[in-house]
């Protein structure tokens, strides 16, 4: 038993050209085609409370421009009627039906907050699960070639980046955009004189808006990308893995000022997108600010032309303190309405970054008339490899093929190795068995049917895969187990242990089942990690057991004990080891030796060494 201790395990990094390439990748946000449409569609599920927050939105935007007609008729009414003094009647109605308005508009003001800010959250969950769901559908050749925590920050940092216009961009369109309309038609009915001059300047607005929008989504394009970046930093460096290989080479220093390095640069991309358009807002506030000024002097020289032509104008003090006041409820809605406008360019970058993930295509997809895999007795449990070549996608184009024209079979209920030395493609074959990869010619098979033409859930459901690190979740033991098979009962639970040999081990804890393995099992032992990783397959109950290196990290009294547990749980299955260390298959049925991409020699461990070939000479160099 081991319970707080475990092995050193090597972290990974990427070098400084990879970090490089991949950040002039995602420099600029990617150019999605009918990006507002797709937007737009994301609320679609909601369509029935987005019409109720609409109409609460019109509802509240049209209360709004009440108060100040009301204004109007306060004072030329009730303040100041033709030929007397107040009219307190009047007055009172007038005041009342003010402060009624306000009431009303602070409800439906509640009620629509509460709306929006449901569907706005909904919408955001449903694009964050809908993207999670996506990238698990990849192939795992995406995530070999993809850093975690740039996967991370896609699901983290962008979609978290556009929840303010989730939640609330809508409703503040629809609601400032209506209070502008139904401010300027108050403005017209009051004063077009007036309208006229307040509005002279709002085209230079717009134009000045828009280039200042664009700035912002270059902005904002890079600064996710940056902090993607220091997410992958963190999920790298402050990994159990990450801090140990830190500590060994004593690093910490140099990781603290990578991590400190992009931090300056995402510091200093905050700063510019901050200050992207203040200048801009700045202007627009003098000028919105100043326009009742400006209104004052135009109404008193509008009056005076009057008096000196006998016309009536039409302006009264009603009327311009009506008209200021329509004007300073334009303020902050026209300024609401400049910088959603704003949000919205920035954030089309942050969709874009998102809708290029979920428009990414799965490599490895069932065929449209996929089928389940045979469970007939004598195919169940088949492999066959004819003529198989394939080369990793990211391999050069000078680079020999990882496998090259291979062919075996294998029976239901055989044992089998493939040997060899490190890169000859061992583990490759191991790999298109459950469809991981797909062969690029020739035909994998499993119970005699072409792999492709099955489907991959009920395929993998048949097989099972013991690798050299197991994963573990931070979780109980039971829970690592269930991750087999959820509804597994204790007595399955334990029945899978003791075929794996690690029942009394785990009995032996002071939780027992229920024992906290830590971060990827960094409580336990290499042996103990390996051998609940058997114990999780044999509770999966696969046809075919595939062995990848399955002792090689583990020192020669681990290596006995689990491959003890090893040879229980090939009974009654197809397994195939992939193995490093001879002495785990010399009880094979057939061995076959792998150099180059390609098959050299089978048979059995005695035909091997009588042959006198590469088998031979691996074993004596182990021996």
């Amino acid at each position: 038993m081991s319970i707080g201790g475990g092995p050193v395990a090597r972290g990974s990094r990427v070098s400084s050209g990879d970090a490089a390439r991949q950040r002039e990748l995602n420099r600029e946000a990617p150019r999605i085609p009918h990006l507002g449409r797709r937007i737009a569609a994301l609320f679609r599920p909601y369509r029935g409370q987005l019409a109720a927050i609409i109409a609460l939105v019109l509802i509240s935007a049209g209360l709004g421009i009440i108060p100040p007609l009301l204004t109007e008729r306060v004072f030329d009414d009730g303040l100041f009627p033709p030929g007397g003094g107040p009219d307190l009647p009047v007055l009172g109605w007038l005041v009342g039906g003010m402060i009624a308005v306000f009431v009303i508009s602070s409800v439906l003001g509640i009620v629509q907050t509460f709306f929006t800010a449901r569907v706005g959250n909904r919408v955001m969950g449903d694009l964050r699960v809908r993207l999670f769901s996506h990238l698990q559908s990849m192939e795992l050749g995406f995530f070999t070639r993809t850093k975690t925590g740039v996967i991370q920050s896609r699901l983290q940092n962008d979609v978290g980046g556009v929840a303010n216009v989730l939640t609330n961009t809508i409703s503040n369109i629809i609601g400032n955009t209506v209070t502008v309309i139904a401010a300027a038609v108050a403005m017209l009915l009051l004063s077009w004189q007036l309208t006229l001059i307040a509005a002279v300047l709002l085209p230079v607005l717009v134009i000045a808006q828009r280039r200042v929008g664009q700035i912002r989504a270059r902005i904002a394009g890079r600064t996710q990308e940056s902090l993607s970046e220091m997410t992958a930093i963190t999920q790298e460096a402050l990994s159990v893995s990450g801090v140990l290989l830190a500590k060994t080479y004593s690093r910490q220093r140099d990781e603290t000022e990578r991590y400190a390095a992009e931090n300056r640069t995402q510091v200093e991309l905050q700063v510019r997108q901050t200050m992207s358009g203040q200048v801009f807002f700045a202007l627009v506030q003098v000028f919105l600010s100043a326009v009742p000024a400006i209104v004052y002097l135009a109404s008193g020289w509008i009056m005076a032309s009057a008096q000196g032509a006998d016309f009536d104008p039409g302006i009264t003090a009603g009327t311009i303190v009506a008209f200021t006041t329509v004007q300073a409820r334009l303020l902050f809605p026209l300024m609401a309405l400049l910088r959603i406008t704003l949000d919205v360019q920035t954030s089309q970058a942050l969709f874009a970054r998102i809708f290029e993930y979920l428009d990414l295509r799965p490599a490895i997809v069932d065929a449209a008339d996929a089928r389940e895999p045979s469970d007939e007795p004598g195919r169940a449990g088949r492999v066959e490899f004819e003529e198989v070549s394939f080369r990793y996608p990211d391999a050069g184009p000078g680079d020999r093929p990882t496998l090259d024209r291979v062919s075996f079979r294998v029976e239901p209920g055989e044992f089998v190795a493939f040997v060899g030395a490190s890169g000859s493609g061992k583990t490759t074959i191991g790999s298109l068995i459950p469809r991981l990869y797909d062969a690029d010619s020739g035909t994998v098979r499993y119970a005699g049917d072409d792999v492709r033409e099955l489907r991959q859930e009920e395929l993998m459901d048949r097989i099972g895969v013991v690798t050299q690190e197991p994963y573990l979740f931070h979780a109980s033991i039971a829970a690592n187990l269930r991750y087999a098979k959820p509804d597994a009962t204790a007595a399955e639970l334990e029945a899978a242990a003791k075929l794996a040999n690690i029942h009394d081990t785990i009995e032996g804890f002071a939780e027992g089942y229920d024992t906290i393995v830590g971060e990827r099992g960094y409580r336990l032992s290499g042996g103990e990690k390996q051998r609940i990783a058997i114990a999780r397959v044999l509770l999966k109950n696969p046809r075919v057991l595939v062995l990848d290196e399955a002792t090689s990290a583990l020192d020669t009294v681990n290596e006995r004990v689990v491959q003890r547990a090893l040879d229980g749980a090939r009974s009654g299955r197809t397994t195939i080891a992939i193995a490093h260390r001879l002495s785990t298959v010399v009880d094979a049925d057939r061995i076959y030796v792998v150099g180059a991409g390609r098959i050299l020699e089978q048979g059995t461990h005695a035909e091997l060494l009588a042959l006198g070939g590469s088998y031979a000479e691996l074993y004596a160099q182990q021996s």
